[in-house]
């Protein structure tokens, strides 16, 4: 099962990892989309709006599990690099027995609460009900979504990523199967696009599960290996909660837009809604290259390779970057049609042009950032990424967008060009603490 990232040519192991990874992070996308566009095929602007809502708080909490989760993904790897296995296989245990426990008190924690969720993101009046519901029934699958992703972060620090691929596509059909099914069979609404998406996580994780435990794995696991040991927890957090506290404030900043957006009226916050799944296809491949330096990387520095693992941060820079530049423009031609795949509402498909065409430029400033990120959490400074995504929110993203919605009322451009000002604003930071990384390692 472990493969080993630190020899043969860099760019061809960044390609053969990050392939399976991003076809994984398409279709883990897909689920969003796909109860999105389903939605709006069967129902009105007050139920999409409840999906696009609701499903914005359910992303933020799943990136949160993504992100402590690289803890993992780190550790792992690390070990993998060093062939220290039976170090590997409790930092698997360990990563087990932390997020079912984490998993089964934030159910409850957000179960309680669901109702204020609901207020706090200032949901327009024709969207609260159906909200609660799909909210109510997303939060009750969350163990569920915490073991896909701790289970896919294990076979990635072990340097296999394609096998979380398969287990999402299993999901994914599922998904798209049984929201037509809820949704347009049953005229389920909300309440059936959550269904849909919790039942399709079920089965994922059944199958991963029967998956793992086969003897060919080689995770030959025992009882001991789950006993808590706080070296390891300690590690897994180090390095995963300040991804965890970026990744969580980075949704808020979303969040705190769409309730600036809200505050605008349905067809605005139905734009935004479905702008942000957009984006969120459009940024999967400088996604994908966070998580791709992060495991390489670690597995290099495992090895004692640094120089292998700064080539990966380059060679990921420039992949993602060419990508994103391309996307960008093409959108500044295309954003209408694009967002005509998702209602027939003429004012929420102006609306979603104009703010698609300013925040699109995001997706090349992420590139470089994301890609930095990964090398920082792989370099067990995860802290670093931490800083300059909350000052980027605090002192341009959120800024930025209230400041353009109140003086421009007839346009959403402005406020998409709040995300990419703030991004920008990372960059700076990260090359500037590359910079003292290495110095610092030169006097060394």
């Amino acid at each position: 099962m472990e493969k080993n990232l630190t020899t043969g040519s860099v760019f061809k192991n960044i390609i053969f990892f990050s392939l399976p990874y991003l076809l994984s992070y398409l279709l883990q996308t897909l689920y969003g989309m796909a109860d999105l566009f389903i939605i709006g095929q069967f129902n009105g602007v007050a139920q999409i709006t409840a999906v696009s809502i609701g499903s914005q708080v359910m992303h933020m909490l799943t990136v949160m599990i993504v992100g402590l989760a690289m803890g993992s993904t780190v550790t792992i790897g690390k070990a993998v690099g060093a062939k220290n296995s039976s170090y590997a296989l409790a930092a698997i245990g360990n990563t087990a027995a932390l997020f079912m426990g984490l998993s089964a008190a934030a159910t409850l924690l957000l179960l309680l609460f669901v109702k204020p969720i609901v207020s706090v993101m200032s949901t327009p009046a024709e969207a609260v009900s159906g909200t609660v519901t799909y909210l109510m029934i997303c939060f009750i699958g969350i163990p569920f979504i915490t073991a896909y992703n701790i289970i896919s972060s294990i076979f990635r620090g072990l340097g296999d990523s394609k096998s979380p691929m398969y287990f999402i596509a299993i999901s994914c059909i599922a998904n798209i199967a049984l929201d037509y099914l809820f949704i347009g069979g049953f005229h389920m609404g909300p309440a059936g696009a959550a269904l849909g998406t919790t039942l399709s996580q079920t089965i994922s994780v059944i199958v991963s599960i029967l998956v793992i435990r086969r003897p060919k794995t080689g995770l030959n696991l025992k009882k001991a290996h789950f006993k808590p040991q706080s070296a390891i927890m300690g590690q897994i957090l180090k390095i995963g909660t300040p991804v965890a506290l970026q990744d969580g404030f980075i949704q808020i900043a979303f969040i705190i837009i769409t309730i600036i957006a809200n505050r605008r009226g349905l067809d605005d916050a139905a734009a935004v809604g479905i702008v942000e799944k957009v984006i969120g296809i459009l940024i999967l491949l400088p996604s994908t290259m966070l998580s791709t330096v992060s495991a390489l990387s670690a597995q290099n520095i495992g090895a004692g390779k640094q120089e292998r693992a700064d080539q990966t941060l380059w060679y990921a820079i420039s992949i993602a970057v060419g990508f994103s530049l391309t996307i960008a423009t093409a959108i500044q031609f295309t954003s209408e049609p694009v967002i005509a795949l998702f209602t027939e509402d003429p004012g929420v498909i102006r609306l979603g042009g104009q703010y698609l065409r300013g925040y699109v430029w995001d997706c090349v400033f992420l590139g470089i950032h994301f890609s930095f990120c990964g090398y920082f959490c792989a370099c067990g400074m995860s802290g670093i990424s931490f800083l300059h995504n909350v000052l980027s929110i605090i002192l341009v993203r959120v800024p930025g967008a209230y400041l353009a919605s109140r003086y421009f009322t007839d346009t959403l451009y402005p406020m998409g060009l709040a995300a990419p000002a703030g991004s920008l604003l990372s960059v700076i930071i990260c090359v500037a603490a590359f910079i003292w990384i290495k110095r610092r390692r030169s006097r060394l």
